[in-house]
């Protein structure tokens, strides 16, 4: 057995979505990161082991890392396929600059010196290696929390009682009970009968009143048998095997219903898949300097340290179940509002530099009923690299970083295409000044600091082939960075388009494809010279280094997906 030490700045642990998104954009601003993930695959419930779609709030679509995801599986994954979905995950990893990755590896230890992690330990099971990795600052992205109990970070399990926060949908009495975990039913549809023979371990549910009300099963391409949930009344980690057990005989039983059982329009379906690695929902939350509670995501509370923001409902499910007998298996309660979610929330009030992100941070338990979604997470992950980065090259602690610098992260969030709620980016003073002028339509949209309609505005410069936008100088200036925004379509979210991959594959399925509601074909001009051209662009956040002096600078649309005019949220240089 080998035994390897790695020296970092940044050490994620945990490859979900918010642990990579954390380490994806602290690499991205110059840390030299770590990740270790214990899977063979990243994305966590997105990934193919476990296929839970990416979702979040339904008022603002999240935008970021989380977003190029999606759009590059849309422009690659034509035939919607986790196997795709897995590589492009894994490419984003394994192909970013300053971030490499330990996979399949378990951290099992943690080494401290007074408050402050000095390392972490981890077992690779694939090449039999202990690793051992140092770094300046860590982020506990494994929704377990692991790093809580390791390192002695304040954490919490289970429900707090209504008078703590002044929650009305909490308990009368705190318990340690946990929303639960699921193991998900992929079907797909053929062109003839396929039959289904349970094994003998299934239970069995012979009629409808076999089975617990309100948990709808009739075949169709949106069911994702979320329902197939149990463990809330158990521990969420320690009898993890004995729940999966348990949820490996209901869904077994759930698919024999749907098939033996009654007509449920699923005479042509097969199984395609069953999830063996449970999916969770909750477990440890670790304690920051604020804990977010049902107050603030019902009223869309908007703090000054506010990195990142959620609006899914207050989706707190029974910990009973699939067992639960007592009707709706959940409160849904939808905020009127997306609520933010402030850095404090983001890192440990009492180990000094330890960072976290995902489905344990800093929350109640009604509060993480609506922060846990993976969109919402992925927000968060990518706030806490970028604090990070801050925290790392100031020789700061993260509760110091958000005193100093919290307008600086915010301004750097928005750069890289995060939203948040009731704030404008920053506009280089150089595009100020410039006299900005188009081929059509109100071209100032494109320096609005808005980068997304919204409610009250379109905030888009809207044009055609062919149309041109130009900042004029007045002098020639050294430009440094051309930054672009175009319309992915953000009001998607009363169709599929918005999520990740599909639930079952319907005979009509479609493929997907990039939405023609980008520009697909652009360039740059520098006084008149053509200095970047791209011909099949399918981003929404375009970056482009240049180095170049010039008077005047435009951006010429030459290719449009589709017919009518297009938006574009910004086009900036400095």
């Amino acid at each position: 057995m080998k035994n390897l030490t790695h020296k970092v700045e940044f050490c994620v642990v945990g490859g979900g979505i918010a642990g990579m998104c954390a380490a994806i954009s602290a690499a991205r601003h110059g840390i030299k990161t770590m990740i270790i993930q214990d899977r063979p695959v990243f994305g966590g419930n997105a990934s193919s082991e476990i296929r839970m779609f990416i979702c979040g709030s339904p008022h603002f679509l999240e935008t970021g890392i989380v977003e190029e995801f999606r759009l590059e599986n849309i422009h690659r994954n034509h035939f919607p396929n986790y196997s795709v979905w897995d590589s492009i995950l894994y490419e984003k990893i394994r192909y970013q600059e300053n971030l490499t990755a330990l996979m399949n590896t378990t951290c099992v230890e943690a080494a401290k010196e007074g408050n402050k992690i000095k390392s972490v330990k981890g077992w690779q099971l694939t090449t039999e290696t202990w690793h051992t990795v140092e770094a300046d600052m860590f982020a506990d992205c494994s929704g377990d929390g692991i790093l809580a109990p390791l390192a002695g970070a304040d954490f919490r399990i289970g429900r707090e009682a209504k008078a703590e926060f002044g929650e009305s949908l909490a308990q009368d009495v705190a318990d340690n009970k946990t929303m639960g975990m699921s193991c998900l039913i992929q079907a797909r549809e053929t062109d003839r009968p396929q039959k289904f023979t349970p094994p003998k371990w299934a239970y069995s549910y012979p009629t409808e009143e076999s089975l617990p009300p309100c948990r709808g099963h009739n075949m169709s391409r949106l069911q994702n048998f979320w329902y197939l949930e149990l463990g809330g009344n158990k521990d969420s980690i320690g009898d993890a095997e004995e729940v999966k057990d348990e949820l490996l005989k209901t869904a077994m039983g759930l698919w024999d219903h749907i098939k033996n059982h009654g007509d449920h329009g699923a005479e042509n379906y097969a199984i395609d898949w069953i999830g063996f690695l449970p999916g969770k929902r909750e477990s440890r939350r670790m304690m920051g300097d604020y804990i977010l509670n049902q107050k603030d995501v019902l009223e869309g509370t908007l703090f000054d340290d506010m990195v990142a923001y959620g609006g899914w409902p207050v989706d707190d499910h029974h910990p009973d179940g699939f067992e639960f007998r007592g009707g709706e298996p959940n409160i849904h309660i939808q905020p009127d509002q997306p609520y933010g979610i402030p850095l404090r929330c983001l890192y440990s009030r009492n180990i000094d530099n330890l960072f976290f992100a995902g489905r344990n941070i800093s929350c109640t338990h009604v509060g993480i009923s609506s922060t846990r979604v993976m969109a919402t997470c992925a927000c968060v992950g990518q706030a806490a690299g970028t604090a990070a980065a801050y925290a790392i090259k100031n020789n700061m602690t993260p509760r110091e970083t958000c005193k100093n610098f919290i307008t600086d992260i915010q301004n750097t969030l928005m750069d890289d295409d995060c939203f948040l709620p009731g704030k404008l980016r920053n506009i280089s003073p150089l595009c100020q000044k410039a006299a900005l002028t188009a081929s059509c339509g109100n071209p100032e949209e494109l320096r609005s600091g808005m980068d997304r309609d919204t409610r009250e505005a379109l905030n888009a410069w809207q044009c055609n082939e062919g149309d041109w936008a130009e900042y004029d100088f007045g002098t020639p200036v050294d430009l440094k960075r051309i930054r672009l925004v175009f319309d992915s379509r953000l009001t998607r979210n009363k169709d599929n388009w918005h999520l990740n991959m599909i639930f079952n594959r319907a005979l009509d399925t479609p493929d997907y494809k990039v939405d023609d509601c980008l520009v697909e074909a652009y360039h740059i001009e520098a006084d008149g010279k053509e200095i970047f051209r791209e011909t099949d662009n399918y981003q929404r956040l375009v970056k482009i280094p240049v180095d170049v002096k010039a008077a005047k600078l435009r951006l010429v649309i030459d290719k449009l997906r589709g017919t009518g005019v297009r938006n574009v949220f910004a086009f900036e240089a400095e």
